[in-house]
């Protein structure tokens, strides 16, 4: 059934909309009409007018170091030739990959003078849409071939009109065209229900350059994601990166105890354990001080989980939060997310423990007051202890903890509410998730999350404004006290969000585009507890320019090694699929450009997950990718995930991304050949054979 979802009312980058804004602020590095949207990033003139096509690739030449964010030259020498990845789409279920070839070129003997902010978003832009128009590609080839195979036995029968003379055998073929079309039919009806295919992806539209033009001073190159997210412009000393879960847990405990206004918490659960216990207690003790202070706070407590994961045994994530609901009812909120894709037949048949595989609440963000925590741990002992995961500190950041405070109340909306005799009730008005229609309700989920996303992105555009054209908009005092308030930032947020259910597909467009614009020379260090890319991500990694290192999980220090049941395959399940993607890299020729390594440590098991952006030349990164998503398909295509991306110019915020990595890296064995002729890396057949047919429900 396809969404409507994505319409151009509810997607800012909608070519329809004319940007966000009725028009933009003049500037003095803008030279575009007094009315209508902003086309300084435009390519045909200082002046003009937007145009609805994309524009075309501008030329690139030296970068600069990283220092400066690699800010591009543009020489007047020519490109050297090359070509894109071309792969299969994720859908496509293999084939051959394309691989970049870099061609000759003339480059310029002296350097060029520095490009306007125009060449600086144009190349992004023009990739974001080569993305889109790839993936369109691919829809209109699958809706062709299924038409194809549905007007099959139509002409069967026309065939059977050319045998005048034979009834008999005409009947007996009509009866076996028939007997084949009831099969046919029979095994798409059960291919969502049994094999859980993923339903086909509606029409993404085309990006478009953002509605107000920016400080040129103030330009980097990964300034284009704000034509489809807000943007937070924060000073680096606010950011924090933490390295064990030890600090993880007692920074939470602390921030929690004295919080004033607001906690907000987004899991996928809560565990049972005593530190578990420990972290309600800090709440409740929290509550307790905000009823008995003498001036009595208005302390609210939102807590978000998956519903299926939090409700999974008899003592379980509802259990441990019901005694906060029954003595706090107007200051607890506790809103367990059901997917719309678990219904009906599906939803009584799939046992306890694998109804998760179809569809999960994933986002992970702990917000105290103005102090945002963003990580991909989850809220169990083991990620106290000893799960290694990623984990940044925003501190006193306003306007980024009100985008994830409104983030998960929206997600909350649209989820059952938990109530003190241990129900779940739907919010008034609300369509219920697996119980009303499926349309409507992604339809108005849809509205509800983009809602966020626009108003906190027109949010963050007057913003820009008062900060940085306070002269035409504000009087000189405004703008001299906006000014002292808001020093000009060197580190900027991204909060990027993907919710494929609800076709929400920001994150998967972002990563996908910078995956596409890596340049020759840069290094992509890119970690994941589960490897199981994407076809789609497999095939830029393998296709583009970019040096790769690819940080994963051994199978000692995966979360499932050692379980029960069917689940203790899973760990020799991803060994298969590494051992697949190595065969490929070699097949390939790609051994020195795309490297695997194993991360391993005795006692600890291994969760961590992002990216980290080194440009051409430059040993520190300036742009990192943190949070819930795992780059596989289930983050890309079942779960809500949230993660965001830091870019900045602060050595010292680089440095500190650059140890965070190196701490990851160092615990790991860079993978070869040898590594899978281990004994504990042999595989059994029957896992070999059911590999393909789950690998996307984990």
């Amino acid at each position: 059934m396809r969404s409507e979802a994505g319409s151009p009312e509810l997607l800012p980058w909608a070519p329809d909309t004319g940007g966000l804004l009725e028009g933009c602020w003049r500037t003095a590095g803008c030279k575009s009409l007094p009315t209508g949207p902003c086309t300084a990033f435009l390519p045909e003139s200082s002046c003009g007018r937007r145009s609805g096509l994309a524009a075309p690739r501008a030329p690139l030449g030296p970068r600069a170091p990283a220092r400066e964010l690699g800010r591009r030259e543009h020489p007047g020498g020519a490109r050297p030739a090359q070509r894109g990845a071309g792969g299969r789409g994720r859908d496509d279920g293999g084939g051959a990959v394309g691989v970049a070839e870099g061609g000759g070129g003339a480059q310029p003997a002296a350097p060029a003078p520095r490009a306007s902010p125009a060449h600086l978003s144009v190349s992004a832009s023009a990739a974001v849409n080569k993305v889109l128009a790839r993936r369109k590609r691919k829809r209109k080839r699958r809706v062709s071939m299924a038409a194809a195979a549905a007007a099959g036995p139509v002409l069967w029968r026309r065939l059977l009109g050319l045998l005048p003379g034979r009834p008999g055998l005409a009947a007996l073929l009509g009866r076996l065209s028939d007997r084949l079309g009831r099969n046919r039919d029979r095994r798409r009806r059960r291919s969502p229900w049994l094999l859980l295919a993923p339903l086909l992806s509606p029409a993404v539209p085309q990006v478009t350059s953002p509605p107000c033009c920016l400080c040129p001073e103030g330009v980097h190159r990964f300034q284009w994601i704000r034509n489809l997210v807000p943007e937070f412009g924060v000073s680096s000393s606010h950011v924090r990166v933490l390295a064990s879960p030890a600090e993880f847990f007692e920074l939470m405990k602390g921030q929690i105890k004295v919080a004033k206004r607001r906690v907000v918490m987004a899991s996928l659960y809560l565990g049972t354990g005593p530190l578990e216990q420990e972290l309600v207690d800090c709440l409740e003790s929290t509550l307790e001080k905000s009823l008995q202070a003498k001036f009595p706070s208005d302390l609210k407590v939102s807590i978000l989980l998956d519903f299926t994961r939090g409700s999974r045994g008899r003592k379980n994530s509802r259990t441990m939060l019901l005694p906060l609901l029954q003595r706090f009812p107007e200051q607890v909120r506790v809103s367990l997310f059901h997917t719309p894709n678990l219904r009906g037949l599906l939803r009584l048949l799939i046992p306890e423990r694998f109804n998760e595989t179809i569809g999960l609440q994933h986002i992970k963000v702990y917000l105290f007051d103005n102090n945002i925590i963003l990580s991909g741990a989850n809220l169990s002992d083991s990620y106290f202890t000893n799960r290694q995961d990623r984990y940044v500190f925003l501190q006193d950041c306003p306007e980024i903890a009100d985008f994830f405070t409104e983030l998960v109340d929206a997600v909350g909306d649209v989820s059952l509410q938990l109530q003190g005799d241990d129900t779940v009730q739907v919010v008034e008005g609300m369509v219920h998730p697996y119980k009303g229609d499926r349309a409507a309700y992604c339809r108005a989920a849809n509205k509800r999350v983009m809602d966020v996303i626009n108003s906190a992105r027109a949010r963050q555009q007057v913003l820009h404004a008062q900060t940085f054209h306070g002269d035409s908009l504000l009087t000189q005092e405004d703008a001299a006290a906006a000014g002292d308030r808001r020093p000009a930032p060197d580190t900027w947020i991204y909060p990027l969000i993907q919710m494929k259910p609800f076709e929400i597909q920001i994150d998967e467009i972002v990563t996908e585009t910078l995956l596409t614009e890596a340049e020759r020379g840069a290094k992509v260090y890119l970690t994941t507890g589960y490897f199981n890319l994407t076809q789609a991500y497999m095939d830029l990694v393998l296709g583009t320019r970019a040096e790769y290192q690819i940080l994963l999980a051994s199978p000692e220090v995966n979360g499932f090694f050692g379980a029960k049941g069917v689940a203790g395959a899973i760990p020799a399940a991803y060994v298969h699929i590494e051992r697949q993607f190595y065969r490929e890299v070699c097949s390939l020729g790609q051994q020195e450009r795309v490297q695997l390594q194993e991360y391993w440590r005795r006692g600890w098991t291994f969760h961590a997950k992002g990216l980290w952006l080194y440009l051409a030349g430059s040993s520190l990164p300036c742009l990192t990718l943190i949070g819930s998503p795992n780059f596989g398909y289930r983050s890309v295509h079942r779960d809500l995930e949230a993660q965001i991306a830091i870019v900045t110019e602060s050595r010292a915020l680089q440095q500190q991304l650059h140890q965070e990595q190196e701490q990851l890296y160092l615990r790991s064995g860079v993978v070869s050949s040898s590594t899978f002729e281990q004994p504990s890396r042999q595989v059994k057949l029957w896992v070999k054979m059911v590999t393909p047919l789950i690998k996307n429900f984990f």
